[in-house]
This record gives C-alpha cells, sequence and structure tokens, in this order.
C-alpha cells in the first residue's frame, strides 16, 4: 500500500539536493528517501538535511536504495547528466534516456504503483520516454513542464509592469527549452487583457516588449548557468509546488509534461501545457485558447519533439 505521506527523491545532485530542501521545508511529507548511485552523496545531504529539522517539522529524512521507494506515493526523478554551458537541453537527451530507463528498470521489478515526476532535462521528451517504458497509467507519469519557465515569465512582467507577479496569469506551453511558447493572447493581469494593462502603466511598445520578455525566459537558465554553473532553487520550489498540488489534491492548473491525444490538433507527443493536478496526476489538460501563431509553434514545437523522440 503506498503511503501518501512519503516521497522519494532519485539523484542527489544539485536538483534532487535542493528538491530535498524544499519538501523539507514546507513539511509536505513525513518520509522522505533520497536515492543516489553514489550512496555516500545520499547519505550527506540526508545528513545535512536533517540536523536542520529542529528549525522546521518532524520528519524521517534519510538515504535508501530502490526497496525503500516502493510504498513511495511520489518518486521524483532528478538523476541525468548536468546541462554544460553552451549545451541545450536537447543535447543531454541521449544518455539522459539512458540514465532513466535504469532507474525505470529498477522501479518495475518492484512493481512500483505510484506516481512518478520528471524533473530531469530535457524534461518532455525523458517523461515520454517514461510513460511508454513504467508500465503506470500516463496521468500518473508526468513531468516539471514549464511550470519554471511560466513563473519566470509572471516573475519578469510582474517587474516589468511594477505589479505584484501573483497577479500575472500568463503561460509557457510547449518544449521546456528553445522552441517554448509564451502565450500572449491570453494573457491578463487580474482579469485585465495584458495590453491593455500595459498602456494604464505607460507602455505602448506591445510587439518589441513581448519578444524580449520571452527571449529573457526562454534564455533564463543560460545565463544561470554562465554564471553560476547549474540552476536548482528554482525548480525546486517548482517541484515543491507540483507536490503540494498532488498531495493536498488541490486541482491546480499547472503546465505540465503531459501526453496529447488528439488536443490542440496534437497526437503522440509529450509536452507541456495547462493541466488539471491533482491526487491523480496530471487529471485533464486544459483547452486554452490561441492565437494562429501561438497554435503553429505549438505544433511545431510539438513536431520537433516526437522527431527526436523517435531517434531514442
Amino acid at each position: 500500500m503506498l503511503n501518501t505521506r512519503k516521497a522519494g527523491i532519485v539523484g542527489c545532485g544539485f536538483v534532487g539536493a535542493a528538491c530535498a530542501y524544499t519538501l523539507m521545508q514546507n513539511g509536505l511529507f513525513d518520509e522522505l528517501v533520497l536515492t543516489d548511485i553514489d550512496r555516500a552523496r545520499a547519505e550527506g545531504e540526508a545528513m545535512d538535511i536533517s540536523h536542520g529539522l529542529l528549525f522546521a517539522r518532524p520528519m524521517n529524512i534519510y538515504a535508501g536504495g530502490y526497496d525503500d521507494l516502493t510504498d513511495a506515493a511520489i518518486v521524483i526523478i532528478t538523476a541525468g547528466a548536468n546541462q554544460k554551458a553552451g549545451e541545450t537541453r536537447l543535447d543531454l537527451v541521449k544518455k539522459n534516456a539512458r540514465i532513466l530507463r535504469s532507474v525505470l528498470d529498477e522501479l518495475k521489478k518492484r512493481n512500483y504503483g505510484g506516481m512518478l515526476l520528471i524533473v530531469s532535462n530535457p524534461v518532455d521528451i525523458l517523461t515520454r520516454v517514461a510513460q511508454q517504458y513504467s508500465g503506470l497509467p500516463e496521468n500518473r507519469v508526468f513531468g516539471s513542464g514549464t511550470v519554471l519557465d511560466t513563473a519566470r515569465l509572471r516573475y519578469l512582467l510582474g517587474e516589468h509592469l511594477s505589479v505584484d507577479s501573483r497577479s500575472v496569469h500568463a503561460f509557457i506551453i510547449g518544449e521546456h527549452g528553445d522552441s517554448e511558447i509564451a502565450v500572449w493572447s491570453s494573457a491578463n493581469v487580474s482579469g485585465v487583457p495584458m495590453h491593455e494593462f500595459c498602456e494604464m502603466r505607460g507602455f505602448y511598445d506591445h510587439e518589441n516588449a513581448m519578444r524580449e520578455i520571452g527571449e529573457n525566459v526562454k534564455n533564463c537558465a543560460y545565463e544561470i548557468i554562465e554564471r553560476k554553473g547549474a540552476t536548482y532553487y528554482g525548480i525546486a520550489m517548482a517541484v515543491r509546488r507540483i507536490c503540494e498540488a498532488v498531495v493536498r489534491d488541490e486541482k491546480s492548473i499547472l503546465p505540465v509534461s503531459c501526453a496529447l491525444h488528439g488536443e490542440f490538433g496534437i497526437d503522440g507527443a509529450t509536452l507541456s501545457i495547462p493541466c488539471i493536478v491533482g491526487k491523480e496526476g496530471a487529471e485533464k489538460i486544459i483547452p486554452i485558447s490561441l492565437s494562429d501563431e501561438e497554435h503553429t509553434k505549438l505544433h511545431y514545437s510539438a513536431e520537433m519533439l516526437k522527431g527526436i523522440f523517435a531517434e531514442l
């Protein structure tokens, strides 16, 4: 039987460790298992985080193996090679697909029946691999997708407009990567269309502003990697947000990596689309309205991802 208050993290690099830390901080789980090919690394991260539990909430966090994951409600997979400066997320696909399959082999041997949250990059393609290889229902295998990209977009728009980013409503969809799409056609600030709100704040050069902000969102990860070698805090907070939606059955709408079967005229691709996220995972895709240009770009992103997946 699955323990709804237990989670596992496979991969204890920068991202996995940051995820463990953020999950410890908000008290979502009572038990957290850290698994890594480098057992000592997992033990060190578990010890380090555990020593601060006095300042958080009671929790059992420890290093373990795949046998310890069998009853976890959700397993978060961050294992994979790091993205290097000058390297795109798609450059990682073949080596990280091999790593992911090795993880899934271990889980399948133990008849794991919980939920998989894929975080390793390129997340959309690896989520597709996991959906087809894990044997679990598709709704219970999904990726972190463009949840972080969307947060970046809303943050930058909030800065641009001098308004609380929590009042900004906009999505990044498609690939978590170079072909991602900012959905400007339905973007708004507390119900006020984006162009109208921009003019209220004294901004009228809409096309150039949208292009610049969209490019900034797309290039954020590359800029962080160039400066500090890796990105991990932002994605860790995005993972925490996704886990909150699952554990609390919030039915939150988040742009996670999920499989499309005819939605938006796309079939046989896994990419990031707003979806209702709750206790059953990625429960239902939301058919948000897109402009003709956004629709075309989404199809391009889907075909590009399908082509790369086919090469695997």
